[in-house]
């Protein structure tokens, strides 16, 4: 019997001192349809890969491993992430 796959969560690539990291994650945060899922932050400086693919776009948000937006929050795309990969199979 296969494990039940994961729950689907946010990713928030961000760096020590952004400002725009920090404002993506606040409003990220007071959308109510993103309340059920979790949002994890993660320092792009910490791994040379993830640096040379992110580090550059900063905030970068994606949500069940895909993208959804990157520099500000765009809660249109968070809406479309969301029905996207939720939809019933």
């Amino acid at each position: 019997m296969r494990a039940p796959a994961a729950p689907p969560r946010f990713i928030l690539y961000s760096r020590q001192g952004c400002g725009l990291c920090d404002e993506m994650l606040s409003a990220l945060a007071a959308l109510p349809e993103v309340g059920a899922y979790p949002i994890d932050v993660v320092d792009v400086d910490a791994d040379a890969a993830t640096r040379r693919r992110y580090g550059h776009k900063v905030p970068v948000l994606l949500f069940a491993g895909e993208l959804v937006c990157h520099g500000h929050l765009n809660p249109g795309e968070v809406d479309k992430a969301l029905a996207h990969n939720l939809r019933p199979v």
